[in-house]
């Protein structure tokens, strides 16, 4: 039988493992070294290269070039390479390609199943997407397996008689995961995982971009914000400041011959501190504080209750994290796994349960979660009236996979014959802020009064975290089940809205959202809770992303004319 590898499909590098005699192994690629930068590009000859060939040309062909690739999975977007449209999952497959092949020539063996890792928050788009991505390659994707929970197997496997409740902060280039897990007698049970797949090493190297131009533009004024190579060549040496930042107090960046002022090349010159650009980033690293008491507060335990902190990504070298976590948690973290290799070689642990290759001591029993609510929009009644556009979950978050649950709900129409079943993931209420899924018709119901023919929706949630959805006649049997495409959804991009209102002219708007707000929470609001919900996250989004005030008036108005119905109803 063959070998079942592991992948860390990575924003900014991935890495392939296999089990050998028992232990995790990383296998190098073809030029020995055992990270592999996740770039693709197209040669001068227009063949597809990856990794450090692909990453080499960037400054000089940077139209013929993608990275971070790993960012667009699931959405509807898709990247250009050489003139042409390739699709996130495409891109992909050429890495997942490119490392397979290499996995093939060092073993010397043909290899056609792996397991591959995914941030733990990602969504069951992006996760169908990754997927997709294997089956390009040829692969078959034995499992789909959560980052910080490989990262945990990696270190389990040779701890797996102890018994601790680990948290897991895993940052890396592109996104940010945080996983509570209890290991005990060869368990390794997920609690709970919160995440940002929009925050990592790379949102760093950008705000340290920034800070560069603008001290460019201020001593020259010129701006080169639209010169692609120079802010490629900024981007290089942004990375290697940052890095370089972690081992040192300071850092001397020379870019030469950066921009022309004047008709006269200039380089751009900067000596950056390490207390400078913890600056830059120390909002977005103590942003993660909400992950981490979320991850917590959904596993029911304490920061107190947490015996062991494992850092795991790049991003946790900076010392900054390594002092907020500390500061955070109670307790320093341990380096007790690379954070670059703990993914890829969990991965290769999973393989090699999914492979038998364990020995009965080494048996390992893995638990993991559904890290968002999934469910449908519903006609929910609040006080008597229809209230449309609910949100009705099926499956919590942080629930057990693999899970499957079912709900029955009945027709709202007199001879109602057929039923639109639409499918989200997230935590809103109101079912049209969150990610919409798919949607199927069920067709053929019997024509009755309303509420007498009942439906049963079932989800099935698997271990990959991919998602089945099924409605059923209940009186007939017949059956319908949901086609997800797994490119083309746009998904919601999740935004912070905590520090509205420091935001400006938040105080404008301070009274009517405190007032809505409360109107919601007492049950004043009724049948409008939805809409007034709704009216206020828009509000305070509008704030955060600086939309025109007259828009955010027409949102207010909007709330005082729901308040003043509602006064006027209780008045009658």
């Amino acid at each position: 039988m063959s070998s079942i590898v592991g992948i860390d499909l990575g924003t900014s590098t991935s890495e392939i493992a296999v089990l050998k005699e028992g232990k995790p192994f990383v296998i190098p690629n073809h030029l020995g070294e055992y990270i592999t930068p996740s770039v693709v590009g197209l040669s001068d000859d227009e063949r597809v290269i990856v990794g450090k060939e692909a990453r080499d040309q960037l400054l000089l062909k940077p139209n013929d070039t993608v990275i971070e690739v790993k960012r667009l999975m699931g959405g509807g977007t898709t990247v250009s390479m050489g003139g042409k449209e390739y699709t996130p999952p495409q891109i992909s497959s050429f890495i997942v390609g490119y490392l397979v092949d290499c996995a093939r020539k060092y073993l010397s063996e043909d290899i056609d199943r792996a397991v591959i890792t995914v941030p733990a928050y990602f969504s069951d788009t992006q996760r169908r997407a990754t997927v997709e991505a294997g089956k390009l390659a040829g692969i078959k994707v034995e499992r789909i397996i959560n980052e910080p929970t490989a990262a945990a197997l990696d270190y389990g496997i040779e701890h797996m008689q102890e018994c601790q409740n680990i948290l897991v902060y895993d940052l890396g280039g592109g996104t940010l995961d945080v996983t509570v897990l209890e290991m005990f007698e060869g368990v390794l049970d997920v609690k709970a995982s919160s995440g940002n797949n929009q925050l990592g090493g790379k949102d760093f190297d950008q705000r340290l971009m920034d800070y560069l131009l603008n001290r460019f533009t201020a001593q020259y004024n010129v701006d080169v914000s639209e010169d692609k190579r120079a802010l490629m060549r900024l981007k290089e040496a942004a990375e290697k400041c940052k890095m370089a930042l972690s081992e040192q107090e300071e850092h001397h960046l020379v870019i030469p011959l950066f921009a022309d002022v004047a008709g006269n090349p200039v380089s751009l010159e900067e000596t950056v501190s390490r207390e400078t650009f913890e600056g830059l980033i120390k909002e977005l690293i103590d942003s993660t504080a909400k992950q981490i008491n979320t991850a917590l507060a959904d596993a029911r335990i304490g920061a107190e209750d947490i015996d062991l902190v494992l850092l795991v990504g790049g991003s946790t070298r900076i010392p900054y994290v390594q002092r907020f976590i500390e500061k955070t948690l109670g307790q320093a973290p341990r380096s007790l796994v690379d954070p670059d290799l703990a993914v890829v070689r969990g991965a290769a642990v999973q393989g090699g349960i999914l492979n038998d290759e364990l020995s009965a001591e080494k048996g390992i029993v893995i638990t993991d979660v559904c890290p968002y609510t999934l469910g449908i929009s519903v006609l929910d009644y609040v006080g008597g009236f229809p209230v449309t556009d609910a949100y009705d979950a099926i499956i919590p978050r942080n629930v057990t996979i693999p899970v499957a649950k079912e709900k029955i709900y009945g027709t709202v129409a007199d001879n109602q014959t057929q039923v639109e079943i639409n499918v989200y993931q997230g935590e809103y209420r109101k079912a049209s802020h969150n990610n919409f899924l798919g949607k199927f018709l069920l067709k053929g119901i019997p024509p009755a009064p309303a509420f007498q023919e009942k439906i049963s929706v079932s989800f099935s949630y698997d271990v990959n975290g991919i998602l089945q959805v099924e409605g059923k006649i209940v009186s007939s049997g017949k059956k319908a089940n949901l086609v997800i495409e797994t490119t083309g959804v746009d998904m919601v991009k999740e935004i912070d809205l905590e520090g509205w209102e420091k935001a400006p002219h938040a105080r404008k708007y301070k009274a009517i959202i405190k007032k809505a707000g409360r109107m919601v929470e007492n049950g004043e609001a009724r049948y409008y809770a939805l809409e007034m919900e709704s009216l206020i996250r828009k509000i305070k989004t509008g704030l955060v992303q600086g939309e025109k005030p007259e828009t955010l008036d027409l949102f207010k108005e909007e709330l005082h004319e729901i308040i003043y119905d509602l006064t006027e109803e209780t008045d009658d």
